[in-house]
C-alpha cells in the first residue's frame, strides 16, 4: 500500500511544477517556497505517520467490520453501483467528521493542519494530517455496518481523498451547475477561508449536496483570506501538528471548574470558560489585520532548505517502499529521522538555523533513517 504513494508522488510534483507555471505565465503566481515547503512536509510527515498507526487507519475498521456487518458478503458491493455507492457512502461520513473537525475542538486540533497554509495550491491539498486517524475512524463505522469491506472501504476513501487534489486552486473560477453539486475550486475556496461569512462553510469532498441539505453551504462572492484565524507563524512541522493540543492542555490546567476542563476539549475552537475568558479574553478577529508570514531568508539559505527538502522527499520515497519489510521499531526511528529533518528544514525557512547547523543536523537525520531503512545498493 505504501509503495502506491511512491508512485502518486511524481504525479502531484507534475501537477505542482504545472499550476505554478501556468501562474508565472499569467503573473496570477499563487505559490512561495517556504509556505510550500512547509505545505508538502506535512504531507511527508503524515506518509511516515501512517506507517507507524496502521492499526487507526483500516486497522480498526478491519478488526470491528466481521463482528457488526449486517450486509456482508452482499451481492451488492460486487458491481459497480455497488462501487459507487461505497464512495458516495464514504463521502456522506467525511462531511460529519469534517464538520465535527471544525466544531469540537479536539478534532480542530487534529485538522489545523490543514488549514495553515496562507496561499491556496496544488501544495495545500497535500498538507496533510498527521493526527486525525486517532478519532476520525469512528465516523466511518456506518459502512462497516451495512457490509463495505475493509478493502472496498479503502479504495472509497483513497477516490475521496484523490479528488481533492484538483479543488485546491485559485486559477479554476465557477463552474456553473457542477459548483450546485459536486465540490469545486470555487467552492473549496470558500471553506479554507476566514472571512467571517465564509467561517465553518462547504465541508463536503466530492459532493457539496450535502452542506446544502445540512446548511453550511456558502457561495464565493467575495475575495478569500486563507489561513486559520490564530495563526502558525511557523513553519517548525513537529509544532504545526501540537500547537493546539498544547494551547487546549494549557486552558484544561488553568480552568477551575473539572466540567470546563472537559468542555475545553468538546467545545467549538475559540470557546473560553468563564474564568479564563474573563482573566484573558481572546482578541477579536479582525480580517484587516491579517498578514502572511514570510520572515526574510538568504539566498543560500533558502537553496539550503529546498534541497533538505528533496533529500527528506528522496528519503521519505524510500522509507515507504522498504516499509513492509521492516521491523515496527526500524519503522519508528526512521520516522524519526525523516521527521527530524522536516524540523531542520523548517528552521533553515524560519531563519533560526545556521547553514553549518543545518547541513550537519541534515546528514545526521538522515543517516539514522537510512540506517534503519537499510542503506540503498
Amino acid at each position: 500500500m505504501h509503495q502506491i504513494i511512491v508512485f502518486a508522488i511524481p504525479i502531484f510534483a507534475l501537477l505542482i511544477a504545472a499550476e505554478f507555471a501556468y501562474g508565472w505565465y499569467t503573473r496570477r503566481n499563487t505559490y512561495r517556497l517556504n509556505d510550500a515547503i512547509s505545505s508538502l512536509s506535512q504531507g511527508l510527515l503524515s506518509q511516515v505517520v501512517a506507517v507507524c498507526t496502521q492499526l487507526f487507519q483500516i486497522g480498526l475498521y478491519a478488526m470491528i467490520y466481521p463482528h457488526i456487518a449486517l450486509l456482508k458478503d452482499a451481492p451488492l458491493w460486487d458491481k459497480w453501483y455497488g462501487w459507487v455507492f461505497a464512495v458516495v457512502l464514504f463521502d456522506f461520513c467525511d462531511y460529519w467528521l469534517h464538520r465535527a473537525s471544525h466544531e469540537s475542538a479536539v478534532f480542530w486540533a487534529a485538522h489545523v493542519v490543514h488549514h495553515q497554509s496562507q496561499d491556496f495550491n496544488f501544495s495545500t491539498a497535500l498538507r496533510q494530517e498527521s493526527a486525525y486517524l486517532f478519532l476520525g475512524w469512528v465516523f466511518y463505522l456506518p459502512m462497516a455496518l451495512v457490509g463495505v469491506s475493509p478493502d472496498l472501504f479503502g479504495i472509497a476513501g483513497l477516490i475521496v481523498l484523490v479528488y481533492q487534489f484538483w479543488i485546491h486552486t485559485e486559477h479554476v473560477g465557477k463552474l456553473g451547475w457542477f459548483d450546485r453539486v459536486f465540490s469545486s475550486p470555487s467552492n473549496h475556496r470558500v471553506h479554507h477561508a476566514v472571512n467571517d461569512r465564509y467561517i465553518d462553510k462547504n465541508y463536503g469532498a466530492i459532493f457539496v449536496l450535502w452542506d446544502r441539505m445540512f446548511g453550511t453551504f456558502e457561495e464565493e462572492t467575495e475575495p478569500c483570506v486563507y489561513g486559520t484565524r490564530a495563526p502558525l507563524n511557523s513553519w517548525n512541522p513537529l509544532w504545526a501538528v501540537t500547537e493546539v493540543y498544547w494551547a487546549l492542555i494549557q486552558q484544561a490546567c488553568r480552568t477551575r471548574r473539572w466540567g470546563d476542563k472537559v468542555r475545553i476539549f468538546l467545545k467549538a475552537p475559540g470557546w473560553q470558560p468563564a474564568d479564563l475568558a474573563a482573566a484573558s479574553p481572546y482578541p477579536r478577529f479582525d480580517i484587516a489585520e491579517v498578514t502572511e508570514y514570510d520572515p526574510p531568508m538568504t539566498q543560500a539559505a533558502r537553496t539550503l532548505a529546498a534541497t533538505g527538502f528533496v533529500a527528506m522527499l528522496g528519503l521519505t520515497c524510500w522509507f515507504l517502499w522498504r516499509a513492509d519489510e521492516m521491523t515496527l521499531f526500524a519503522d519508528y526511528v526512521a520516522a524519526a529521522g525523516v521527521a527530524g529533518g522536516l524540523w531542520v528544514v523548517g528552521a533553515l525557512l524560519s531563519g533560526r538555523m545556521q547553514q553549518l547547523a543545518g547541513i550537519l543536523s541534515l546528514l545526521a537525520t538522515t543517516s539514522i533513517s537510512l540506517i534503519a531503512c537499510g542503506v540503498p545498493g
